[in-house]
């Protein structure tokens, strides 16, 4: 009911959805300011097996909303409504997911996460939703890995269109704990090198890493909290909690390029973000923390690395 109310706020700027059949993998995704991504992230996609994309603009002034008006892929809706009040976004694509995706293959992501899963390489997103479904399995869950380069942040020049893992390429392949909600029963990750570097302090205060982006939706679900947990608590299942190994994947987190103190800064500004911006005033006030690499880092390869690592699984999907 909430997201259909704040379904209000929203204005179609160019509406394409008539395009979308009944196969088509649909991607969700917020963004603001993000004209730089953009290019790169419906490149990746695309390549990925993404057949539309509907996308919510909150009160960009940089152009990244005319860019995307313009794939003929894209449908875009635009709101200057506070982000914070819409639940982060997550109420504007409830009420897009509800209204377009029912019974469809959705992915919820942000511009600067990039899905990775078993076989992605070689397989489509829909070989991965025909075999989920061939297995009676309704969602998918990842881990948010956050990328970063060698050196300085601030170092690497980011620009617009390219690769961003040509240039944040190392992660850091342990420090993660695991706890489960014994109430929604998802697990709860975190750790890394926001853990490590920003919140070393108070680690339970470091930003949440599990996410379950890829759903087979249906107009009564809904995200919880982002993308992190769902109701039905069911969905949220993904990791073989109530036994076995299940097939996971993970988010490639393209945050710490050249771009993040200065968004680092609006947002801190802005407190649009959970706890009024909390995580982003704690990066602000640890600005001189801007080498995350350290000895233990390990550069980014493929899937498979990640696997061998236990970071991910391809389960029973042979």
């Amino acid at each position: 009911m909430r997201a259909r109310r704040k379904g209000r706020e929203l204005t179609a700027a160019q509406d394409r959805t008539s395009q979308i059949t009944d196969t088509d993998i649909l991607l969700f995704c917020t963004f603001r300011n993000e004209d730089i991504r953009l290019p790169y992230f419906l490149e990746y996609y695309r390549k990925l097996g993404v057949n539309h994309f509907l996308l919510v603009d909150n009160g960009s002034d940089d152009g990244g909303d005319s860019y995307v008006a313009e794939q003929p892929d894209v449908s875009l809706w635009k709101t200057n409504a506070p982000y914070g009040k819409s639940r982060f976004g997550m109420d504007w694509l409830t009420y897009l997911q509800g209204k377009y995706a029912h019974g469809q293959w959705a992915l919820t992501v942000d511009v600067d996460e990039f899905f990775v899963y078993p076989f992605c390489d070689t397989r489509p997103l829909r070989a991965l939703a025909d075999w989920l479904e061939a297995s009676e399995v309704r969602s998918f869950g990842t881990m948010m890995l956050d990328m970063y380069p060698k050196g300085q942040v601030s170092d690497a020049i980011y620009q617009r269109g390219t690769d961003p893992f040509k240039l944040a390429n190392w992660f850091d392949p342990g420090n993660y704990t695991l706890k489960l909600n014994n109430f929604y029963h998802n697990l709860w990750i975190q750790g890394g090198p926001r853990a490590r570097v920003f919140f070393a302090e108070k680690p339970r205060q470091a930003p949440a890493l599990n996410k379950i982006p890829f759903v087979k939706w249906d107009r009564n679900f809904t995200y919880v909290s982002s993308t992190h947990m769902l109701l039905p608590r069911g969905l949220n299942l993904v990791y073989g909690q109530n036994g076995g190994e299940k097939t996971s994947g993970v988010l490639l987190h393209a945050k710490f390029l050249n771009t993040f103190g200065p968004r680092v800064s609006q947002e801190a500004a802005r407190a649009q973000h959970y706890g009024d911006g909390r995580e982003y005033k704690t990066y602000a006030s640890e600005q001189d923390s801007s080498e995350i690499w350290c000895q233990w880092s390990e550069q980014y390869l493929n899937w498979r690395q990640l696997e061998a690592i236990g970071l991910m699984s391809k389960g029973n999907w042979a």
